[in-house]
């Protein structure tokens, strides 16, 4: 546009003067949509920057100022300008802090209202989007329904974009910042109030006085403070996903055609911090305050409320982007539990279809025909298979984050945020080493490791309770108060298990007193199962299945020495899958129970699963050769899936029947199949009866003595034997009930009926 006259006139309505914007006819500036700024100079010579806005009122020529405008910028009613297009640096002209001085318009109208700085900086942003602004100019600004002020710009600073991590942003932040002369207004500018120095008027909020810059994520942000730990690298990515995008300006999102993240959907297991960082994320942010809602606070009983409470999730946002397009700001909808309201259409049994409905709502919202670009939804669950697959989908909940458990680092961060009032009062032993509780806690969650502190807390705090006839505290021991190395060890062992963690107590009940190594085969066994272990744990390896199957005689000691290799392999999560955990269930649940600990098994990065006489849990049967296909099939499938990727599962399964397996075809489905042997000599025999006798040396009543064993050494070393460890086992606790003098023979005896001697 080449240099255009104008003639100053006055502005023509009430509603155009509160704009702070010169109003010219459109005939005169059909090109205002691609740049509403100008230069004017003035018949003086001096320069200043406007933003236009069209109106049929002004005459043709005229440009049109309101009494502010025209004071400062040193103007008369029919005046002529020389008018120039304008264009802003967006390096170097778009604000990031704009300081304005204010004072009641008009003296006799001053009241002793507070007015909130941080509710007039959003309106301010809202009411003058991508405005012009310089130094020292004047202006008129309506605030919601009180008395219009008067504004003196005092100072700006330029905006500085980048991407760093919130350390750098806040090294960043304490460099002096740029200032500028002229700006131009954008939706992430932070908006500071200052009173006029003889002015009455009461400002109250944060947005008043000195402030730090603002941006989408507050650069002062830490975990620590905030009660979240383990969560780094989550919050990192949803920076990077959902925010990183709305720190650059609108102008220069709509050059990329880039549309906003709209959705993330946090799902894991519970107790890892989904709801926590729901309830923390408002820290995070220096927007508007998120809407949290709960998932089941959204259905209604009476038809159409359940819509009409999600429409009414998205009012606000809808609202603000009619008003202000490209410049509204970030409204963040944060679900708890969706999975209660977003569960697959068509899986709810019930003629009414609420849930399908609230689903087919919030698609609307989110990614409809009129679908908005100023909303993030964040949804969190533990039952991400609920959801329906359409909201996952690219442009709706696009983002799905998986909030696993803790590694160790992550819960060393976890215990030094629920340890830190105790090490501020001094109330935590110095024997306490938070570096060794990490590694001990395996498998934990935070929630399950917050449990810990609170237990070992009442475990300490429980010595200074006097529980006679009435209950009384000392009080006097209570400054001495401290939780100690002992309190968290006790809480361990007895008051808090994971949910994902080792099924110890059911797994070393099939290990007895131990797995009695009699010979060569066992020790080889043992050998190779430490080999497979490895093979488990290995990184080196692209699989990251190991699957085996203990097979033998019945009696021959495959649970035993199962359980023993599950629990020496140190996995975090070691859990037993057993026909008698399922005595009474139908098919279809035994199938779901079966799943459920597979599913779990995938939660961690390393995961041992012991599948305990196969047979049992397919109801095989001789007598009419019956058995569960849907069971069958639900093995076969399971025992050959490999688990999530960096994820290590060793599955452990024992058999009394390999020939019925063949026949089901089941035993291709494993990575080897170990072969567990009955006792065959009767040095082997021999050898478990010593060490029983060592063992039971050391407080228990002893079944043979040396002599006996000599006796029935010399018997049995001659015959062929065939006798499973357990059922060995089994004829020495019934032999230790005889009479000394006829226990050795009676044991013989009872060995040749079970037809163990040949």
């Amino acid at each position: 546009m080449e240099c255009n006259r104008g003639k100053v006139v006055q502005c023509p309505t009430d509603a155009l003067s509160l704009t702070n914007r010169v109003i010219v006819n459109p005939i005169d500036y059909p090109l205002i949509d691609k740049n509403r700024n100008v230069e004017i100079t003035t018949s003086t010579g001096h320069k200043y920057v406007f933003t236009l806005e069209v109106a049929d009122q002004v005459p043709r020529g005229g440009m049109a100022y309101n009494r502010q405008m025209r004071k400062w910028a040193q103007l008369s009613i029919n005046d002529t300008v020389d008018v120039r297009l304008y264009n802003f640096n967006p390096n170097t002209q778009f604000i990031s802090k704009i300081t304005l001085v204010v004072d009641f318009m008009q003296k006799v109208a001053a009241n002793s209202d507070q007015y909130d700085t941080d509710l007039m900086s959003r309106e301010f942003l809202m009411q003058f989007p991508r405005q012009a602004f310089t130094v020292g100019q004047l202006g008129v600004f309506k605030f919601l329904d009180k008395k219009q002020l008067c504004t003196t710009v005092k100072e700006m600073e330029v905006l500085v974009i980048d991407n760093m991590s919130g350390k750098q942003q806040q090294q960043q932040s304490s460099k002096e910042p740029s200032k500028i002369r002229i700006g131009q207004l954008v939706p992430n500018t932070q908006v500071v109030f200052e009173k006029a120095d003889d002015s009455s008027i009461i400002l109250t909020g944060q947005s008043k006085g000195k402030v730090v810059r603002q941006s989408i994520i507050n650069p002062n942000w830490d975990f620590e403070t905030m009660g979240i730990g383990g969560l780094d690298k989550e919050f990192n990515a949803i920076f990077r996903r959902a925010f990183a995008s709305r720190v650059f300006p609108p102008e220069i999102i709509e050059q990329l055609g880039l549309k906003h993240v709209r959705g993330i959907l946090l799902y894991g297991p519970p107790g890892t911090g989904k709801t926590l960082m729901a309830r923390q994320i408002g820290q995070m942010l220096n927007a508007r305050e998120p809407k949290i809602v709960n998932g089941p606070q959204i259905l209604d009983k009476y038809v159409g409320e359940s819509e009409a409470n999600i429409r009414k999730l998205f009012a606000d946002a809808e609202e603000e982007q009619k008003r202000m397009g490209i410049n509204s700001g970030l409204h963040i909808i944060i679900f708890d539990e969706i999975d209660a309201i977003c569960k697959a259409r068509g899986s709810v049994a019930g003629a009414t279809g609420v849930h399908d409905t609230v689903v087919n709502q919030l698609l609307a919202k989110i990614d409809g025909v009129e679908s908005l670009n100023n909303i993030l939804v964040i949804g969190m669950t533990n039952r991400r298979d609920m959801i329906d697959e359409a909201l996952l989908r690219p442009g709706r909940m696009e983002v799905q984050m998986e909030i696993s458990l803790p590694n160790e680092h992550g819960r060393l961060q976890i215990l030094n945020i629920h340890t830190t009032k105790m090490k501020q009062f001094k109330k935590l032993a110095s024997d306490v080493n938070l570096d060794e509780l990490a590694s001990l806690t395996k498998n934990f969650s935070g929630a399950e490791i917050e449990g810990l502190v609170r237990a070992a807390q009442s475990t300490a705090m429980n010595r200074l309770v006097k529980a006679d006839s009435k209950v009384q505290v000392d009080t006097a021991a209570f400054e001495k108060l401290l939780i100690a190395r002992n309190d968290f060890m006790h809480a361990l062992q007895h008051d808090v298990k994971p949910a994902f963690g080792t099924s110890n107590e059911a797994i070393e009940r099939f290990c007895g007193s131990g797995v009695i190594e009699w010979g060569q085969p066992i020790r080889d066994l043992l050998d190779d199962g430490q080999l497979f272990i490895q093979q488990a744990k290995s990184t080196d390896t692209p699989r990251g299945l190991v699957s085996i199957l203990l097979e033998g005689s019945a009696n021959a000691g495959k649970t035993a020495l199962a359980a023993k290799l599950a629990l020496e392999s140190d996995f975090p999560f070691v859990k037993l899958c057993s026909p008698e955990d399922m005595v009474g269930f139908t098919e279809t649940a035994k199938c779901m129970q079966i799943r459920k600990v597979f599913d779990d098994a995938y939660k961690s990065t390393q995961s041992c699963i012991l599948v305990d006489d196969i047979e049992g849990l397919l109801d095989y049967g001789d007598i009419g050769a019956r058995y569960s296909n849907l069971v069958l099939q639900a093995l076969r499938l399971l025992l050959k899936k490999e688990p999530p990727p960096g994820k290590k599962l060793l599955i452990l399964c024992t058999t009394s029947r390999r020939d019925v397996l063949e026949q089901m075809k089941l035993l291709t489905s494993f990575t080897t199949v170990i072969h567990v042997p009955n006792l065959t000599k009767g040095e082997h025999l021999v050898q478990v009866l010593l060490n029983l006798t060592e063992t039971e040396n050391n407080g228990n009543s002893v079944c043979f003595d040396r002599n006996e064993i000599s006796r029935i050494s010399k018997i049995i070393s001659q015959r062929r034997l065939s006798i499973g460890i357990k059922k060995l086992l089994a004829l020495v606790d019934w032999a230790r009930q005889m009479d000394p003098s006829i226990r050795a023979p009676k044991f013989l005896a009872k060995l040749e009926e079970e037809m163990a001697i040949v």
